[in-house]
């Protein structure tokens, strides 16, 4: 009797989902190789250079031979001393660097805080629409996505009503993100300290994901979850990096604080998957964090205005209803309107249909809303030059103007 054969990749590996984000980029990219003029809305990446004294910084450590050996695998000393100083600058929380873990990226910080926090079964409750990542690596450190549906009637937040509403007795964790991707939503100070106190009284842990905390327009305050509710720090997980606010996405270095008992075993975990970040991209970083925010109060300028130029266009096209964002550099428009319309002949029946109706027709990438849980949005980065939004759009709307 022959058996089955044994799958040649694991159940687990199989499982995970590819990044619909980085894979819209990577056709948008493939496509313009190819010479096509494709305008890329996918990426979640500032146009910005990385600032010269960052970059200048690092060439000079390139050259000194005691940073072409191992450092220790949580991160160089005096960096995490730096960032527990910027913490404490940028959203007045106070931490040793001993709470402190360098990570390759804030995707490995979450990695890292999932796989630390969660046994096989634990619930994890994930506010949508999320981030692609967060999903995937709830489910490869064996919990469990519990997600709590939003959108832009209540501003994509979601109430302690509805946090409550989706608890159960394997809740672990509430996953919280604000500024948000892909939404752009910000939480107000009053709305993070009651879901803040909301997860203390439940005896459930927060990640809550800060990589944005410094790009919030008009009004809208960044807000720094255990600095509202302090009782909260024994059972609370900070990710963040310095990706968005530096302009940094491909020098991969990020971080997470926390408690010393969750920073020791994530640290353990690193030095078996990783080891230590690149130490010319940590030398970067402690430049980064260590001086002032005079760059990205440059980036965050044209943000601002990006941000009101692209929403008001979307919001014009019929059938698109574009909420302005208060945060981080997307518009996560509704497309409903155009769901079950034909444009040029085909039926549009989903917005991943739509996606791809746009890219091939009008060469504008865009990532659809099932990327984040939500069908029926579309996330469209900011994060280019005004002409290139400008004219994306302007093809867009052309092309959505024929429905029928």
């Amino acid at each position: 009797m022959t058996s089955s054969p044994a799958p040649r990749v694991s159940r687990r590996i199989a499982a995970i989902t590819e990044s619909a984000t980085l894979a819209v980029d990577a056709k948008a990219k493939a496509l313009k190789a190819a010479g096509r003029p494709v305008i890329g809305f996918g990426a979640g990446e500032p146009d910005f250079p990385t600032p010269g004294y960052i970059v200048e910084a690092a060439v000079t450590a390139a050259n000194l031979p005691k940073w072409h050996r191992y450092t220790p695998a949580g991160g160089l000393p005096e960096l995490k001393e730096a960032i527990a100083a910027k913490t404490l600058r940028d959203s007045g929380y106070q931490v040793s660097a001993a709470q402190v873990l360098v990570t390759n990226g804030g995707k490995q910080a979450l990695y890292n805080a999932f796989a630390a926090l969660l046994d096989p079964g634990d619930e994890a409750i994930l506010p949508a629409p999320y981030w692609t990542t967060y999903p995937e690596a709830i489910r490869l450190a064996g919990g469990v996505p519990v997600e709590v549906m939003t959108d832009e009637t209540s501003g994509y937040r979601a109430t302690v009503a509805q946090l409550e509403a989706a608890r159960t007795p394997r809740t672990k964790i509430l996953v919280f993100v604000s500024p948000s991707n892909p939404t752009g939503a910000v939480y107000s100070p009053a709305e993070v300290k009651a879901i803040g106190e909301w997860a203390l009284a439940a005896g459930i842990w927060v990640v809550t994901d800060e990589i944005y905390e410094h790009l919030v327009y008009g009004a809208a305050q960044f807000s720094s979850m255990p600095v509202l509710v302090p009782e909260l720090a024994d059972t609370c997980v900070i990710i963040n990096g310095v990706a968005k606010t530096y302009a940094m996405t491909g020098w991969r270095v990020g971080w997470m604080i926390g408690p010393l008992d969750v920073i020791k075993a994530a640290t353990n975990l690193q030095s078996h998957s990783t080891s230590n970040v690149a130490n010319i991209s940590q030398i970067a970083a402690l430049t980064a964090v260590s001086g002032d925010l005079a760059a990205v109060d440059e980036m965050k300028f044209a943000f601002d205005r990006r941000r009101k130029l692209i929403t008001g266009m979307l919001d014009a096209i019929p059938g698109v209803t574009c909420p302005l964002p208060d945060g981080a550099f997307y518009v996560y428009p509704s497309v409903k309107g155009l769901i079950g319309k034909t444009i040029r002949g085909t039926v549009i029946t989903s917005s991943v249909d739509l996606a791809g109706l746009i890219l091939d027709e009008a060469e504008v990438a865009i990532v659809p809303g099932e990327a984040f849980g939500t069908p029926g949005y579309l996330r469209l980065s900011y994060a280019l030059g005004d002409d290139e939004i400008v004219e994306g759009v302007t093809r867009m709307a052309k092309l959505l103007g024929e429905a029928e």
